[in-house]
């Protein structure tokens, strides 16, 4: 009797946190919806872009097209990437983003030494434009991994920065291999966060994604119509199947995008790695559920819809879950509109909500903003 009553009991509150169908099938607005709507809680947002003119020029020194410029598949956005002023300050205060995290956008070849200092020396500068309202993740030059670490190292203890962002290749090479190991040794020593984020993969595109269409369709397809997310979710099962998180047990990865398509597939992972890896010579101590449990947060950067995130709730934790809005491929107003259809749709409750809007990215970067 006492396991019927379990079994009725979970199946209840099964049933509250499901969402409303009618509301995860509603439209949401797109980012270029402009009315600013309150929101209850203030926001804390970790995956918002700028674009450092020491990186333009260090393009234009290597002969290497600029990846951001006007004429770029992000030209629409070359604008307020390269702006740190007043339309950004009216954005956030607009729309109640009590903090901005910001890192800069991806880069298509691999940065030197000189250039990451410049770049973080420049954000801390442009930070202190406003006190309390923005905070950074490092730039690392990835191929040169021992710089990489001394200057993630002066990033957080000397500029302040609560971690550091990486993109999902450098020309090519991913992190699973040991000699990239030693940034995220420094990670776990600080005890701060290595965000992965999506990165260009032309090799990728002419490979997989050219076809019977035009190449600028190829290019969307290979970005952020669909490769850079796939990618990035390979990328984070090849640092699973390497033992990175049995070597690093406390490293802390944040993927954005609402998990770059892994919750879909976690369970099936989870059971295929669990059975046949060991098999196949992979034996690792900490199983898939347990590294996605400790390791890994996720944000909702610019994957503004309630189908997916109806998945995501029920593959995380809730303090997980973190909010992001993607500036400036993604309009904040956007953003907090999405939270708003969230609450709306019972999806999740007022002390989840909480966590999702700022408690979670505090919590996870020692970052405190004021709640009224």
């Amino acid at each position: 009797m006492h396991s019927r009553t379990s079994l009725l009991t979970a199946l209840i509150q099964t049933s509250r946190r499901r969402p409303r169908l009618s509301l995860i099938s509603r439209p949401l607005l797109s980012s270029n919806h402009h009315s600013t709507m309150a929101f209850q809680y203030p926001l804390i947002t970790l995956e918002e872009h700028w674009c450092s003119k020491h990186v333009r020029d260090f393009y234009a020194t290597k002969g290497v097209p600029d990846p951001n410029d006007e004429k770029s598949a992000v030209g629409f956005a070359t604008e307020a990437l390269m702006e740190f002023g007043d339309k950004r300050f009216s954005s956030l205060d607009d729309n109640g983003v009590a903090m901005q995290v910001v890192s800069h956008v991806a880069n298509t070849i691999a940065l030197d030494i000189d250039t990451c200092k410049k770049v973080n020396d420049e954000l801390h500068g442009l930070t202190k434009q406003r006190p309390g309202r923005f905070s950074g993740f490092a730039t690392l030059p990835m191929l040169d991994p021992a710089a990489a670490s001394t200057e993630l190292r002066r990033c957080v203890n000397e500029l302040g920065f609560v971690g550091t962002l990486v993109d999902n290749n450098t020309e090519g090479r991913f992190y699973d291999d040991s000699f990239f190991w030693p940034v995220f040794e420094t990670a776990t020593e600080l005890d701060v966060p290595v965000y992965i984020h999506p990165a260009p993969n032309e090799e990728a595109r002419k490979l997989l994604y050219a076809g019977n269409y035009p190449t600028a369709v190829s290019e969307s397809m290979s970005q952020y119509g669909f490769g850079w997310h796939s990618e990035t979710a390979v990328h984070f099962l090849r640092l699973f199947a390497a033992g990175v998180f049995d070597r690093f047990p406390k490293l802390k990865i944040v993927l954005g995008h609402m998990g770059e398509m892994l919750p879909f597939q976690l369970d099936r992972i989870e059971k295929i790695s669990g059975r046949q890896w060991p098999h196949l010579g992979v034996k690792l101590e900490r199983q898939l559920r347990q590294v996605w449990d400790e390791n890994v947060w996720i944000t909702t950067s610019g994957m503004f819809a309630l189908a997916p995130m109806a998945c995501l709730v029920r593959q995380c934790k809730p303090g997980r879950i973190m909010f992001s809005v993607d500036y400036p491929f993604t309009g904040n107003e956007a953003g907090v509109h999405f939270l708003n259809a969230l609450k709306e749709s019972d999806m999740v409750d007022d002390e989840m909500l909480e966590g999702i809007s700022y408690k979670n990215a505090e919590q996870l970067l020692k970052l405190s903003v004021k709640a009224d």
